[in-house]
């Protein structure tokens, strides 16, 4: 039995792509518009040394596995399964077969893959895990995200709305959330390219400082604001947010930030933030979520390893009674996972429409680990396997929260 033969017994037989094995054997549907390609031995060399979904995710950066066609269908195309799901016969029979792959054709893990050292979340750890994943190119980074340089979930007014509208869609529920209005000011932790800290002073007049420990980002950010002549308004400085000396702030924006900060951390990040506030100030926390907290707080290894070393995410029900149990008074909440979905789908058409471009600049093994990220991000926020959730807290003054009866936003 060929190695695409054993696809469907693993799999089921109504396998809707079809997979291709370097030894001649095909299944699933034939000519089909996606094929799932096993290139060399090297492909089931690294599923053996890592069974499961790092070796899979190490095969196809190092091209050993190729995915032609659209790769959202693909992976759509393929159920969740572990080797537990496989029946013990073919399972006991895949292993032996992996097992001389490992011993005759031995293989290390690609360049790209990140592995960080020191103590967890200290600064210094923090700092190269911001760095491995956001300063990879900001070249790069404008063909995959578009003009907004926007690198979290948008909000779409209309699941016909581009992205570009939707990401000022989503600065701008932030900006209103919060309450901005002319001659605050805002603070915003792990602010990226910039987006929000530009739309605050743009359009509702506000002093804003992002901060964020990407090098690139604060240079483009910086550029950006002087180009738009925003400069007595907007900064953006290379910083850890543990690190702002100011206080005294209208309102505070954090917009994907959270995922890098870690349960350990939480309680330290909501004080800090409360403690930067004026009284009646208001905080949106702004980021991934997971649906409950029965599975662990760290991603895949394949996430960890590639994408967001060192992220963690916990259930909106943590974050909620953190930001409760360190000064704030929680008012609003709201999920947004839906519109995660769209925003990766266009993150998705992007970067194939860029992509000998985005080969070009950053390699292939890191494009590749875009393309398959991005779209496995997309199938996990439509199956509900993760979730985005927006919180508004304020920190009261004496017992006025200084907010509307009913949401103005």
């Amino acid at each position: 039995m060929g190695w695409a033969e054993l696809f469907p017994r693993i799999l089921g037989e109504d396998l809707s792509v079809e997979v291709r094995a370097y030894d001649g054997s095909r299944a699933g549907r034939v000519g089909s518009d996606v094929c799932v390609e096993i290139r060399s031995p090297l492909a089931l060399a690294h599923l053996a040394a890592a069974p499961g979904e790092l070796g899979l995710a190490r095969a196809y950066v190092t091209g050993a596995i190729e995915v032609h066609g659209d790769m959202y269908t693909a992976l759509s195309a393929f159920p969740t399964v572990t080797l537990h799901d496989i029946p013990p016969r073919t399972r006991r029979e895949l292993l032996l077969k992996l097992a001389g792959f490992r011993l005759w054709w031995p293989v290390r893990p690609p360049e790209v893959e990140h592995r960080p050292r020191g103590w967890r979340h200290s600064k210094s750890r923090d700092s190269k895990s911001i760095s491995y994943h956001y300063d990879v190119s900001n070249r790069f980074y404008e063909w995959v995200l578009g003009p907004s340089m926007a690198y979290t979930c948008a909000v779409f007014p209309a699941a016909s709305s581009t992205l570009e509208q939707a990401q000022h869609a989503k600065h701008d529920l932030v900006a209103r959330k919060l309450g901005l209005r002319q001659g605050m000011r805002l603070l915003d932790v792990g602010c990226g390219w910039g987006g929000m800290v530009v739309h605050a002073a743009e359009h509702y007049g506000v002093r804003a400082l992002g901060v964020t420990l990407s090098r690139q980002q604060a240079q483009w950010a910086q550029k950006t604001i002087a180009e738009r002549g925003l400069a007595d308004l907007a900064e953006v400085r290379h910083l850890d947010y543990r690190d702002v000396p100011e206080t005294g702030f209208d309102a505070i924006s954090s917009i994907g930030l959270t995922e890098h900060i870690g349960r350990a951390q939480l309680p330290a990040y909501f004080s800090s933030l409360h403690d930067k506030l004026k009284p009646g100030g208001r905080l949106l926390n702004h980021c991934i979520t997971r649906p409950d907290g029965s599975y662990g707080a760290r991603p895949g290894k394949f996430i960890g390893r590639y994408v967001f070393p060192d992220g963690e995410l916990e259930p909106v029900g943590t974050l909620v009674s953190e930001m409760n149990d360190h000064g704030f008074e929680v008012r609003h909440e709201e999920n947004l996972r839906e519109h995660y979905a769209l925003t990766l789908a266009g993150w998705c058409r992007n970067l194939d429409a860029h992509w000998d471009d985005a080969v070009a600049e950053v390699g292939p093994a890191r494009a590749r680990v875009w393309r398959l990220y991005m779209a496995a991000c997309r199938l996990g926020f439509e199956r509900n396997i993760v979730q985005l959730h927006q919180v508004l807290g304020v920190r009261l003054d004496g017992t006025d929260s200084r907010m509307p009866l009913r949401p103005d936003w």
